[in-house]
């Protein structure tokens, strides 16, 4: 049977007009009627507060004020993109019971997911030098390989552990750091030796990311555990912000150190390497400005996913001769 989500809250006229409404459309337009309660979600009142109460169904959104004539055409609408999938009724309906359990508990813990996978990300890439330092070789190998493909690698945009330093920057970079040419004897110029390069007991040996990828994830793991105390209240970043703070740094950084390396005709760059500092800093704008755009986004889109799969979990546990439930979000 379609159905039909009706955000309400108590102590609604408009609600009550809206639903009696709906219960005369039914014999006509046969439906059930899950109802949600914005109020017991932030992120519902601030999207559907104003606008209570509103009715969606199938690909049709309406919101108050609305009259019956416009319930039934939206309905009959609906009705007809619904005709299609009458016949996946014979489905095992336990099935979709678990299907929804599962949607509700990443809807409810999304953020911890997300927060898990990205430090088990960033983690491992320092679990790499930790082993090449105790002698496991081999699980340090396995480790440098399968980040092989998502990073250059190089030894000089690196960091590393249990060394002279924790860096060793091209000699153009200009810093106080020894460099890595004179750190190791081999041709900073050589970019696979570099990548194939991963220390020693002298100079240490490099987390599998670079430096900046590591500020990248380290950002977005230390936005995402900063996120979690403000999630109702952030909103998300402009887009001018977001592409002045997060785009253009790294833009620029790794843009002009990328094209003064390039033998462009008829353009002349002055050579230019960034420093580790640098490179880790843009990076770090970068995920912590993208977490602030994307999670908020993110998290009403999960907060609605949590009230209309609870909403779906209720009326289905109710007994099958009623067609309208009421589900708390």
């Amino acid at each position: 049977m379609m159905r039909v989500t009706f955000y309400t809250r108590a102590d609604c006229g408009l609600c009550d007009e809206a639903r009696q409404e709906l219960e005369a459309l039914r014999p006509d337009i046969p439906h059930k009627l899950v109802e949600v309660d914005v109020d017991r979600e932030p992120t519902l009142v601030e999207k559907y507060g104003d606008h209570v109460p509103v009715v969606k169904v199938g690909a049709y959104t309406l919101q108050a004020p609305f009259g019956m004539q416009d319930l039934k055409v939206t309905l009959m609408a609906a009705r007809d993109g619904f005709q299609s999938q009458e016949s996946t009724a014979g489905v095992d309906p336990s099935v979709g019971r678990r299907l929804n359990r599962a949607l509700r508990f990443f809807a409810v813990h999304w953020l911890a997911i997300f927060n898990l996978g990205v430090f088990i990300y960033v983690g491992l890439p320092f679990a790499a030098p930790a082993l090449m330092k105790s002698g496991a070789t081999r699980p340090a190998q396995w480790i440098y390989r399968a980040y092989s493909p998502l990073c250059h690698q190089l030894a000089f945009r690196s960091w590393f552990l249990f060394g002279d330093q924790i860096a060793y920057p091209r000699e153009l970079a200009g810093t106080s750091l020894t460099t890595y040419g004179a750190a190791t004897g081999l041709d900073e110029d050589d970019l696979w030796g570099a990548r194939a390069f991963v220390g020693n007991e002298q100079v240490g040996y490099k987390v599998a990311l670079c430096e900046r990828d590591i500020g990248i994830y380290a950002a977005i793991l230390l936005a995402g555990l900063a996120f979690g105390l403000v999630r109702h209240r952030l909103k998300p970043v402009p887009l001018w912000v977001w592409f002045l703070v997060g785009i253009l740094p790294i833009a620029l950084d790794g843009g002009t150190q990328l094209l003064s390396g390039l033998p462009l005709p008829f353009i002349s760059f002055t050579p230019r390497e960034s420093t580790p500092l640098l490179r880790t800093l843009t990076g770090g704008l970068f995920g912590v400005m993208n977490v602030w755009l994307a999670y908020p986004y993110l998290e009403e889109t999960m907060a609605e996913t949590r009230a209309l799969v609870s909403a779906k979990l209720a009326a289905a546990d109710e007994p099958t001769t009623r067609d309208s439930s009421t589900a708390a979000g």
